[in-house]
């Protein structure tokens, strides 16, 4: 199976749908995503816009998820950011709080101290 998400034009990923190989395989048997695309546009309209993502998250950095943003320059799903105070990890596209998480037991963040806090 491959995953497509589907962008807006303000590169918000609007929903994520899920395509039979046999959907997305070229004339010489190959995953292609460009045939994936194509197979989605016929389904939803040729308006639609399509990138592929990575349930295991072997390419494109992150799964892409309902509110995240495509970024093509990256040619990375991103998250939102969770919290003013965290950035991004360029080479993850992840967002990492400014002090580390804790190794022992469960923890929530605190924003306006901005630390982590044992529940």
């Amino acid at each position: 199976m491959a995953h497509f998400a589907e962008i807006n034009d303000s590169n918000i990923v609007t929903s994520v749908h899920v395509v039979a190989n046999a959907d997305c395989v070229d004339g010489n048997g190959d995953e292609s995503e460009a045939v994936g695309i194509a197979f989605l546009q016929a389904v939803h309209g040729d308006s639609t816009t399509w990138v592929q993502t990575s349930y295991n998250r072997t390419f494109r950095k992150n799964y892409a998820g309902i509110g995240h943003t495509w970024d093509s320059t990256r040619d990375a799903f991103i998250r939102p950011q969770p919290y003013p105070s965290w950035t991004l990890n360029e080479s993850t596209c992840q967002w990492t709080p400014p002090v580390a998480y804790p190794d022992a037991d469960r923890y929530y963040w605190d924003e306006d101290n901005t630390q982590w806090v044992e529940v």
